[in-house]
């Protein structure tokens, strides 16, 4: 899939993928179930799920599609490998953190 920017430049489409990825996983694993704590119907937090997981996904387009700059964004490998560590350990937290509320 070739995705381009507002100015119709190619732009990587990975990391928009996995955003909206861990987006659908994150918002449709725990939305319905925090949903249903606070005392809505399991339809409902479904369907406030999907819209927050929609929002995420045009954010996501937005930020890193359609006003990215490809062309201009030369970061060194060392720099984007400490950053995703430091994601993953913030992804890992945001998981466990989410998920404190059903195990105690």
């Amino acid at each position: 899939m070739r995705l381009r920017n507002r100015h119709g430049r190619p732009v990587d489409p990975v990391p928009f993928f996995v955003v909206v990825g861990l987006a659908f996983m994150i918002l449709l694993s725990f939305g319905p179930l925090y949903g249903q704590a606070l005392g809505l119907r399991l339809e409902t937090a479904i369907t406030l799920s999907t819209a927050l997981f929609v929002v995420a996904g045009v954010g996501a387009y937005y930020w890193q599609v359609w006003t990215a700059r490809p062309a201009g964004t030369n970061v060194p490998a060392a720099v984007r490998g400490e950053r995703l560590f430091y994601l993953i350990l913030v992804l890992v937290a945001l998981v466990i953190v989410l998920s404190l509320p059903f195990v105690l």
